[in-house]
Protein backbone atom coordinates (compact mmCIF):
# COMPACT_ATOMS: atom_id res chain seq x y z
CA UNK A 1 0.00 0.00 0.00
CA UNK A 2 1.32 3.47 -0.89
CA UNK A 3 1.82 5.72 2.19
CA UNK A 4 1.51 9.39 2.00
CA UNK A 5 3.38 10.10 4.93
CA UNK A 6 6.53 7.65 6.04
CA UNK A 7 8.30 8.01 9.39
CA UNK A 8 11.34 6.14 9.86
CA UNK A 9 13.35 5.97 13.16
CA UNK A 10 12.99 9.60 14.28
CA UNK A 11 14.31 10.64 17.25
CA UNK A 12 13.86 14.52 18.25
CA UNK A 13 14.59 16.84 21.12
CA UNK A 14 15.72 20.48 22.26
CA UNK A 15 18.18 19.59 24.74
CA UNK A 16 20.87 17.01 24.51
CA UNK A 17 19.76 13.48 26.28
CA UNK A 18 16.10 14.69 26.79
CA UNK A 19 14.26 13.65 23.81
CA UNK A 20 10.82 14.32 22.82
CA UNK A 21 10.14 11.56 20.32
CA UNK A 22 11.95 8.09 20.49
CA UNK A 23 12.66 6.24 17.34
CA UNK A 24 8.84 7.21 15.85
CA UNK A 25 7.70 4.68 13.03
CA UNK A 26 4.61 5.55 11.55
CA UNK A 27 2.74 4.75 8.34
CA UNK A 28 0.17 6.88 7.29
CA UNK A 29 -1.85 5.33 4.00
CA UNK A 30 -2.73 7.08 1.08
CA UNK A 31 -6.42 7.33 1.01
CA UNK A 32 -6.77 6.79 4.89
CA UNK A 33 -8.40 8.64 8.05
CA UNK A 34 -5.30 8.34 10.27
CA UNK A 35 -5.93 8.88 13.74
CA UNK A 36 -2.77 10.01 16.31
CA UNK A 37 -4.03 9.43 20.11
CA UNK A 38 -2.01 10.48 23.07
CA UNK A 39 -2.39 12.26 26.20
CA UNK A 40 -0.76 15.76 26.23
CA UNK A 41 2.67 15.98 26.24
CA UNK A 42 3.29 12.36 24.39
CA UNK A 43 4.60 14.21 21.13
CA UNK A 44 1.84 14.45 18.88
CA UNK A 45 2.15 18.30 17.70
CA UNK A 46 6.09 17.76 17.62
CA UNK A 47 5.33 14.77 15.57
CA UNK A 48 3.43 16.87 13.89
CA UNK A 49 5.52 20.17 13.31
CA UNK A 50 8.21 18.01 11.75
CA UNK A 51 5.71 16.43 9.31
CA UNK A 52 4.73 20.08 7.84
CA UNK A 53 8.82 20.94 8.30
CA UNK A 54 7.95 23.21 11.14
CA UNK A 55 11.24 21.79 12.88
CA UNK A 56 14.36 20.54 11.32
CA UNK A 57 14.64 16.74 10.48
CA UNK A 58 18.05 16.70 9.85
CA UNK A 59 17.99 12.91 9.97
CA UNK A 60 15.28 12.83 7.38
CA UNK A 61 13.00 10.74 8.72
CA UNK A 62 10.00 12.09 7.47
CA UNK A 63 9.10 11.53 4.07
CA UNK A 64 5.46 13.36 2.61
CA UNK A 65 4.24 11.88 -0.80
CA UNK A 66 7.63 10.24 -0.99
CA UNK A 67 9.73 13.41 -0.85
CA UNK A 68 12.32 14.45 2.25
CA UNK A 69 10.62 17.54 4.32
CA UNK A 70 13.51 19.56 3.28
CA UNK A 71 13.06 18.32 -0.52
CA UNK A 72 9.41 19.04 -0.83
CA UNK A 73 8.44 22.36 0.97
CA UNK A 74 7.71 24.90 0.61
CA UNK A 75 6.06 23.93 -2.72
CA UNK A 76 4.73 21.07 -1.12
CA UNK A 77 2.36 23.38 0.76
CA UNK A 78 -0.13 23.44 -2.36
CA UNK A 79 -0.42 19.80 -1.62
CA UNK A 80 -1.25 20.06 1.59
CA UNK A 81 -3.76 21.76 3.84
CA UNK A 82 -3.08 21.93 8.01
CA UNK A 83 -4.28 23.40 10.85
CA UNK A 84 -1.36 22.74 13.71
CA UNK A 85 -1.58 26.21 15.49
CA UNK A 86 -4.39 28.40 15.51
CA UNK A 87 -4.14 30.87 12.30
CA UNK A 88 -3.75 34.35 12.81
CA UNK A 89 -6.78 36.19 11.89
CA UNK A 90 -7.86 39.39 11.70
CA UNK A 91 -10.49 40.22 13.79
CA UNK A 92 -11.61 43.44 11.84
CA UNK A 93 -11.99 41.94 8.86
CA UNK A 94 -14.58 39.01 7.81
CA UNK A 95 -14.12 35.18 7.70
CA UNK A 96 -14.47 35.47 4.05
CA UNK A 97 -12.17 38.83 3.69
CA UNK A 98 -9.62 36.61 5.54
CA UNK A 99 -9.55 33.69 3.40
CA UNK A 100 -9.59 35.92 0.27
CA UNK A 101 -5.81 37.78 1.94
CA UNK A 102 -4.43 33.73 2.44
CA UNK A 103 -5.79 33.24 -1.44
CA UNK A 104 -4.36 36.58 -2.70
CA UNK A 105 -0.55 35.91 -0.81
CA UNK A 106 -0.63 32.62 -2.06
CA UNK A 107 -2.01 32.90 -5.72
CA UNK A 108 -4.35 30.41 -4.96
CA UNK A 109 -8.16 31.04 -6.68
CA UNK A 110 -10.61 32.83 -4.93
CA UNK A 111 -13.69 31.12 -6.19
CA UNK A 112 -12.83 28.08 -3.67
CA UNK A 113 -13.65 30.51 -1.17
CA UNK A 114 -17.52 29.93 -0.94
CA UNK A 115 -17.06 26.47 -1.35
CA UNK A 116 -15.00 25.90 1.25
CA UNK A 117 -17.26 28.32 3.58
CA UNK A 118 -20.51 26.62 2.79
CA UNK A 119 -18.27 23.15 3.65
CA UNK A 120 -18.16 24.16 7.22
CA UNK A 121 -20.76 25.44 7.65
CA UNK A 122 -20.21 29.14 7.51
CA UNK A 123 -21.94 30.54 4.62
CA UNK A 124 -24.69 33.07 6.57
CA UNK A 125 -21.28 34.31 8.64
CA UNK A 126 -18.96 34.30 5.54
CA UNK A 127 -19.51 38.42 5.91
CA UNK A 128 -19.66 38.61 9.33
CA UNK A 129 -16.77 40.19 11.37
CA UNK A 130 -14.31 37.88 13.06
CA UNK A 131 -14.35 39.95 16.34
CA UNK A 132 -18.00 38.33 16.54
CA UNK A 133 -17.14 34.72 15.47
CA UNK A 134 -17.78 32.43 18.56
CA UNK A 135 -14.44 29.78 19.33
CA UNK A 136 -16.18 27.08 17.38
CA UNK A 137 -16.70 29.85 14.24
CA UNK A 138 -12.86 30.67 14.38
CA UNK A 139 -12.08 27.18 14.70
CA UNK A 140 -14.70 26.38 10.77
CA UNK A 141 -12.62 29.05 9.33
CA UNK A 142 -9.38 27.23 10.59
CA UNK A 143 -10.67 24.71 8.95
CA UNK A 144 -11.63 26.05 5.84
CA UNK A 145 -8.20 27.89 5.64
CA UNK A 146 -6.72 23.86 5.71
CA UNK A 147 -9.05 23.61 2.44
CA UNK A 148 -8.57 26.55 0.96
CA UNK A 149 -5.68 24.92 -1.39
CA UNK A 150 -7.94 21.92 -2.18
CA UNK A 151 -5.06 19.56 -0.97
CA UNK A 152 -4.40 15.79 -1.28
CA UNK A 153 -3.86 15.54 2.68
CA UNK A 154 -4.96 17.33 5.41
CA UNK A 155 -2.58 17.32 8.83
CA UNK A 156 -5.15 18.77 11.80
CA UNK A 157 -3.85 18.69 14.99
CA UNK A 158 -6.96 18.80 17.47
CA UNK A 159 -9.21 20.31 14.76
CA UNK A 160 -12.30 20.11 16.90
CA UNK A 161 -11.46 22.22 20.19
CA UNK A 162 -14.23 24.62 20.94
CA UNK A 163 -16.79 22.88 19.42
CA UNK A 164 -20.04 22.01 20.94
CA UNK A 165 -21.21 18.13 20.30
CA UNK A 166 -23.37 19.20 16.76
CA UNK A 167 -20.50 20.79 15.43
CA UNK A 168 -17.76 18.06 16.28
CA UNK A 169 -20.59 15.92 14.38
CA UNK A 170 -20.89 18.31 11.28
CA UNK A 171 -16.69 18.49 11.09
CA UNK A 172 -16.53 14.72 11.27
CA UNK A 173 -18.90 13.97 8.52
CA UNK A 174 -17.19 16.71 6.46
CA UNK A 175 -13.77 15.25 6.98
CA UNK A 176 -15.81 11.97 6.13
CA UNK A 177 -16.84 13.21 3.02
CA UNK A 178 -13.75 14.56 1.95
CA UNK A 179 -11.98 11.34 2.52
CA UNK A 180 -14.36 8.89 0.87
CA UNK A 181 -15.69 11.20 -2.12
CA UNK A 182 -12.62 13.20 -2.98
CA UNK A 183 -9.57 10.68 -1.68
CA UNK A 184 -8.19 13.26 0.50
CA UNK A 185 -5.96 11.60 3.26
CA UNK A 186 -6.65 12.87 6.74
CA UNK A 187 -3.70 12.83 9.78
CA UNK A 188 -5.36 13.93 12.55
CA UNK A 189 -4.44 14.19 16.34
CA UNK A 190 -6.93 14.33 19.07
CA UNK A 191 -7.65 13.54 22.84
CA UNK A 192 -11.13 12.65 21.83
CA UNK A 193 -11.38 9.08 21.41
CA UNK A 194 -14.64 8.31 21.17
CA UNK A 195 -15.12 11.15 18.10
CA UNK A 196 -11.90 9.39 16.92
CA UNK A 197 -13.33 6.07 16.90
CA UNK A 198 -15.98 6.79 14.35
CA UNK A 199 -14.16 8.06 11.30
CA UNK A 200 -10.66 6.43 11.53
CA UNK A 201 -9.46 3.49 9.73
CA UNK A 202 -6.06 3.54 11.05
CA UNK A 203 -4.45 5.07 14.28
CA UNK A 204 -1.22 5.31 15.88
CA UNK A 205 -0.92 5.61 20.03
CA UNK A 206 1.65 7.36 21.60
CA UNK A 207 3.15 7.91 25.01
CA UNK A 208 5.95 9.36 26.09
CA UNK A 209 7.59 9.81 23.17
CA UNK A 210 7.13 6.63 21.81
CA UNK A 211 4.75 4.33 19.79
CA UNK A 212 2.97 2.05 21.35
CA UNK A 213 0.25 1.08 18.19
CA UNK A 214 0.24 1.96 14.91
CA UNK A 215 -1.63 -0.02 12.20
CA UNK A 216 -5.34 -0.65 11.08
CA UNK A 217 -8.68 -0.47 13.37
CA UNK A 218 -9.15 -4.21 12.35
CA UNK A 219 -5.40 -5.04 13.40
CA UNK A 220 -6.15 -3.32 16.63
CA UNK A 221 -8.85 -5.42 17.56
CA UNK A 222 -7.29 -8.70 16.57
CA UNK A 223 -4.51 -7.63 18.96
CA UNK A 224 -7.48 -7.48 22.15
CA UNK A 225 -9.79 -10.38 21.10
CA UNK A 226 -9.75 -11.28 24.20
CA UNK A 227 -11.99 -8.34 25.96
CA UNK A 228 -13.04 -7.44 29.40
CA UNK A 229 -16.66 -8.29 30.45
CA UNK A 230 -18.08 -6.45 33.04
CA UNK A 231 -20.87 -8.26 35.04
CA UNK A 232 -23.08 -6.05 37.96
CA UNK A 233 -24.65 -7.57 41.16
CA UNK A 234 -25.31 -7.12 44.92
CA UNK A 235 -22.64 -8.63 46.49
CA UNK A 236 -19.85 -8.68 44.11
CA UNK A 237 -17.30 -9.99 46.64
CA UNK A 238 -19.06 -12.75 47.35
CA UNK A 239 -18.27 -14.50 44.21
CA UNK A 240 -14.87 -13.24 43.12
CA UNK A 241 -12.81 -16.03 44.52
CA UNK A 242 -14.77 -18.77 42.93
CA UNK A 243 -14.34 -17.34 39.28
CA UNK A 244 -10.73 -16.80 39.87
CA UNK A 245 -10.35 -20.20 39.87
CA UNK A 246 -11.52 -20.94 36.26
CA UNK A 247 -11.01 -17.18 34.49
CA UNK A 248 -8.92 -14.23 35.08
CA UNK A 249 -11.65 -11.49 36.97
CA UNK A 250 -11.04 -8.91 39.00
CA UNK A 251 -13.42 -7.12 41.69
CA UNK A 252 -14.00 -3.39 40.63
CA UNK A 253 -16.54 -2.50 43.26
CA UNK A 254 -18.98 -3.69 45.73
CA UNK A 255 -20.97 -4.53 42.34
CA UNK A 256 -18.65 -4.99 39.60
CA UNK A 257 -16.72 -7.54 38.30
CA UNK A 258 -14.46 -7.16 35.30
CA UNK A 259 -13.79 -10.57 33.40
CA UNK A 260 -11.78 -11.67 30.75
CA UNK A 261 -13.53 -13.32 27.98
CA UNK A 262 -12.74 -14.97 24.50
CA UNK A 263 -16.40 -15.22 23.19
CA UNK A 264 -20.29 -14.32 23.45
CA UNK A 265 -20.72 -18.00 24.37
CA UNK A 266 -18.63 -17.08 27.37
CA UNK A 267 -19.95 -14.44 28.42
CA UNK A 268 -23.40 -16.39 28.40
CA UNK A 269 -21.89 -19.36 30.34
CA UNK A 270 -20.06 -17.09 32.80
CA UNK A 271 -23.52 -15.56 33.36
CA UNK A 272 -25.30 -18.80 33.84
CA UNK A 273 -22.90 -19.76 36.46
CA UNK A 274 -23.39 -16.72 38.46
CA UNK A 275 -27.11 -16.72 38.61
CA UNK A 276 -27.08 -20.02 39.42
CA UNK A 277 -25.26 -19.27 41.98
CA UNK A 278 -27.44 -16.78 42.91
CA UNK A 279 -25.55 -13.85 42.24
CA UNK A 280 -28.44 -11.77 40.79
CA UNK A 281 -26.68 -10.35 37.77
CA UNK A 282 -28.72 -7.41 36.25
CA UNK A 283 -26.46 -5.98 33.95
CA UNK A 284 -23.33 -7.01 31.50
CA UNK A 285 -21.17 -4.88 29.67
CA UNK A 286 -19.09 -5.65 27.08
CA UNK A 287 -15.49 -4.31 27.36
CA UNK A 288 -13.15 -3.41 24.47
CA UNK A 289 -13.14 -0.59 22.36
CA UNK A 290 -10.63 2.46 21.74
CA UNK A 291 -10.93 4.07 25.12
CA UNK A 292 -9.93 0.72 27.18
CA UNK A 293 -7.79 0.43 24.25
CA UNK A 294 -6.23 3.06 24.81
CA UNK A 295 -5.43 2.89 28.23
CA UNK A 296 -4.24 -0.39 28.32
CA UNK A 297 -1.76 0.45 25.64
CA UNK A 298 -0.24 3.75 27.84
CA UNK A 299 -0.57 2.44 31.25
CA UNK A 300 2.86 2.36 32.75
CA UNK A 301 3.96 -0.90 33.18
Amino acid sequence: MENTIEIRNLNFGFQPGKPILKNVNMNIPKGSIYGFLGANGAGKSTTMRLVMGLFNDPENSVKVFGETVSNIYPEGLHRIGSLIDYPAFYDHLSGYDNLKIVCTIRGLDESKIEEVLSLVGLSKAAKMKMRRYSLGMKQRLAIALALISNPELLVLDEPVNGLDPGGMVEIRELLIQLNQQHGVTIFISSHLLQEIDKMVTHLAVIADGEIKFQGSKEELKELYKFQKTKFFMNNAAEFIEFLNADYDAELKSTTEISVVTQSTEEVARINKILTEKGAGVYQISAGGGLEEWFMELTKQN
